[in-house]
């Protein structure tokens, strides 16, 4: 088993997500989808306070481009090369990925898997199932609030109508796919009319191929990491996924590495470089697949890092969307951002720097980084909400 420092591991996991690249803004719909394609999903998460979650990775890693792109690459006919499905959470995965969650759909479809409800509450009421599909069959793309094939309202979860769970459910079996999105509402369609026939008809390959490739994507996209790391990209079943990287060690593509620091072994992509030094500084998204392994996050990074989009406002310990900044090779500090289209500014609530870090060798990094997110979001100017710490008594200061 070779030796690795953490700080190798650290500089293998940056490159391997395309951090400190040094390439172009991407600026075609095929630049898009080799991106995705080396990252091999990206979340997507309907939070819209700073920006949608989804158009954040291409930017942390290029920088500035057409928000549009991604939207064509992910839902025009012509330009497609994006599909979406339940990759990490629900995730844009490159659309030759699509016969690799084969298995999922099965799974779903037998009423197995994350939501067993789904499955039960469809298979109780399958003429309204049908007539769903049916629905969509003759007039789609439709959204949930198009079909009038069923609209009783049903109680519990998140108070999704009917017709909702219904969609869901042949979404998660792979029945129906996102064909575009209508004010960020999916719009479904049958799967066959969306996943070209090339990729969409041929035999499945076995669940086990499958399994196979997405964790060999993972690793590649990771660079290095545990099963537990690996495992969580694609959100693989815990049972299958030490028997799937055990295969690929024995077949040569991962290769199990003792990483500095690290009680689990860990495994790293053959193909996977260590740069000397990886230079950038960017702004993550808190969905980001660099950090969104939190365990691994800390291993990496020395860094604590939860959402607390959730958490009641009086317990939220650094903001409602904090965005980590990433300085060359550490995470040096977070900062809580949003969107204030109306008076085209963006707002900083608050923020810190990490233990040893001091805020006078940040501020000017993060005010550059500021004023390009705002720039790029289509807003005036960064603005500065709070008084609260150091380093937001410094931003104010660099700002006035």
């Amino acid at each position: 088993v070779s030796a690795v420092s953490l700080s190798e591991a650290l500089r293998i996991a940056l490159d391997a997500q395309q951090i400190g690249s040094g390439k172009a803004s991407p600026a075609t719909v095929r630049r898009m989808g080799d991106i995705v394609r080396r990252l091999g999903v990206i979340q997507i998460d309907s939070v819209n306070v700073l920006v949608r979650s989804h158009f954040l990775p291409v930017y942390s890693r290029y920088g500035s481009y057409p928000m549009a792109l991604l939207e064509r690459a992910a839902y025009e006919p012509k330009s497609r090369c994006l599909f979406e499905y339940w990759g990490h959470e629900a995730s844009l995965l490159p659309i030759e990925s699509f016969p690799l969650f084969r298995w999922r759909m099965d799974q779903a479809r037998r009423g197995e898997g994350t939501w067993k409800s789904l499955r039960r509450y469809a298979t109780e009421h399958k003429q309204a199932v049908d007539a769903v599909r049916e629905e969509i069959r003759a007039r789609g793309p439709l959204g949930a609030g198009d079909l009038i094939a069923a609209e009783r309202s049903k109680g519990g979860w998140w108070g999704w109508s009917e017709s909702k769970e219904i969609l869901e459910w042949l979404f998660w079996s792979g029945q129906v796919t996102t064909a575009g999105r209508r004010n960020f509402e999916r719009l479904y369609d049958l799967t066959e009319r969306v996943i070209p026939d090339a990729i969409f008809s041929p035999p499945p390959l076995s669940k086990e191929d499958q399994q196979r490739e997405l964790m060999t994507i993972a690793a590649r996209a990771a660079g290095v990491g545990t099963v537990k790391d690996l495992r969580d990209y694609f959100r693989l079943p815990v049972a299958d996924a030490g028997t799937r990287v055990q295969e690929l060690v024995e077949a040569g593509v991962l290769v199990p590495v003792a990483v500095e620091g690290w009680k689990q072994q860990g495994y790293m992509h053959r193909d996977a470089r260590c740069p000397r030094k990886v230079a950038a500084v960017a702004l993550l998204s808190p969905f980001d697949s660099l950090i969104w392994e939190r365990q691994r996050t800390e291993r990496l990074f020395d860094f604590h890092f939860r959402l607390e989009i959730y958490t009641p406002l009086h317990k939220r310990v650094h903001g409602y969307y904090v965005l980590p900044l990433l300085m060359d090779e550490r995470i040096v500090a977070r900062v809580d951002l949003k969107s204030d289209r109306a008076a085209s500014r963006l707002l900083v609530r608050g923020g810190s720097v990490e233990a040893g870090v001091e805020p006078a060798a940040v501020v000017a990094a993060l005010a550059e980084q500021l004023q390009k997110l705002a720039e790029w979001l289509g807003l005036e100017r960064f603005v500065v909400a709070t008084r609260r710490g150091d380093l937001m008594k410094l931003l104010r200061q660099l700002r006035l």
